[in-house]
């Protein structure tokens, strides 16, 4: 018979085990649950180049949050990325979401496309779960009323505003050479809300629309619509494109000899170093009004070393994505939790600054970040170059460009 003085080898072991991971929080740090984050981005389909592209930022992002120790004040949890293609589909794209929730994502983050972005918002609104548009610019994202959806750089309403006064003050610089444009966009949402807008504000500078040429996506030869562009004989063409149908236009314009005082863009999906690097003499002079880095900012120039020795170039869906998952490990960090409302919650009353885009600290109303700002851009042969607001403008712009010889 056992005395009942003597305790057995393993309810001491027992005890020791409860002690020291009651002594050693360490241990329990070890055993924090990773939070799941949802990426749902094209990467497969015609817009696989900016959905990676995007894929990527938030990847750099999630690593460079693990490598420092993870969410600290929910004892070091680690984000962990649970990957979606929505195949540049938006019917996909709700799928992925609905994927990505049984597979149990705390978070979203997408979805490049604003046409994807508006139902992919939507099926995530059902549970409550927050997402962080990246890159999506249709303002329909963030004014339905959604209190899921956060989106930290400016839509296209903000956008067009802030590129109409930069335009026009280019302009007014050279003279008022610009008086008749033409606007060119694709079919979808983005494209086409962009160039509604424009439409309506160019005439407030002085700039007649003599026409809007709308093209499918793909569109795989644009030599008609620059004959049509020749004939009408614009000072400006105005483009709202994605990256395939940006740089085919551009490049077919540069080839046909077309003389204008400038190429333009707002939110242009082919203006990014990969223009420059594969069509220098097409992308001189071109100009584009988007999303951008802050390049007095040093941290910007070290995810853009980051980016490059993945053997990738430094577009703007990187650095969107990099500092939208930024963004919420701000707000994780501040809930202390993954909770979904209580992110939601942190989110809301966010003034997250620590990002390097030329903004100030964040300020949401109905899900749009108040203090997000674009900047007018213009491409060199080598580089690209912010030429407007003059507070980040690094170069002058040149406008007109030069006639053909």
């Amino acid at each position: 018979m056992t005395s009942p003085h003597r305790v057995s080898r393993r309810l001491i072991l027992q005890a020791g085990a409860a002690t020291t991971a009651l002594g050693a929080p360490g241990l329990l740090l070890a055993q924090a649950r990773s939070v799941k984050i949802g990426l749902v981005h094209p990467v497969s389909g015609g817009l696989a180049y900016s959905g990676g592209q995007g894929r990527l930022g938030c990847q750099i992002a999630i690593d460079e949050i693990n490598a420092a120790g993870g969410i600290k004040s929910m004892g070091g949890a680690r984000l962990e990325a649970v990957l979606g293609d929505s195949q540049s589909r938006p019917e996909v794209g709700v799928s992925e979401v609905e994927r990505l929730h049984q597979e149990g994502v705390a978070a979203y983050v997408g979805c490049f496309s604003s046409a994807i972005a508006l139902p992919a918002t939507q099926a995530a609104a059902k549970y409550n779960t927050p997402f962080l548009i990246d890159v999506g610019v249709s303002d329909n994202i963030v004014n339905r009323g959604l209190k899921n959806v956060f989106r930290l750089a400016p839509g296209f309403g903000k956008c067009v505003d802030d590129a109409i006064e930069g335009l026009g003050q280019v302009n007014k610089a050279a003279g008022g050479i610009a008086k008749k444009a033409v606007l060119v966009h694709e079919e979808s949402e983005f494209g086409t809300g962009t160039a509604k807008l424009l439409a309506g504000k160019l005439p407030g500078i002085g700039i007649e629309v003599a026409e809007v040429i709308k093209h499918a996506n793909p569109t795989r030869d644009f030599s008609n619509v620059a004959l049509r562009i020749r004939s009408l004989r614009p000072d400006l063409v105005i483009m709202s494109n994605y990256q395939n149908e940006y740089v085919l236009l551009a490049r077919t314009l540069h080839q046909q000899r077309v003389d204008l005082a400038g190429m333009f863009s707002v939110l242009g999906g082919g203006f990014n170093y990969k223009l420059v690097q594969e069509q220098p003499d097409v992308a001189q002079h071109m100009m584009d009004f988007n999303h951008w880095f802050n390049p007095r900012n040093p941290r910007a120039a070290d995810v853009r070393k980051r980016a490059a020795d993945r053997n990738a170039l430094f577009t703007f869906e990187v650095y969107c994505g990099y500092n939208s998952v930024k963004l919420y490990a701000d707000a994780l960090q501040r809930a202390g939790t993954a909770d979904k409302e209580k992110a939601i919650a942190a989110l809301e009353s966010s003034t997250w600054s620590d990002h390097f885009m030329p903004y100030g600290p964040t300020r949401f109303v109905n899900g749009q970040n108040q203090g997000g700002r674009a900047v007018l851009l213009q491409a060199t042969r080598t580089d690209i170059d912010v030429v407007w607001p003059n507070e980040f403008a690094a170069a002058k712009p040149v406008f007109p460009k030069p006639k053909f010889s």
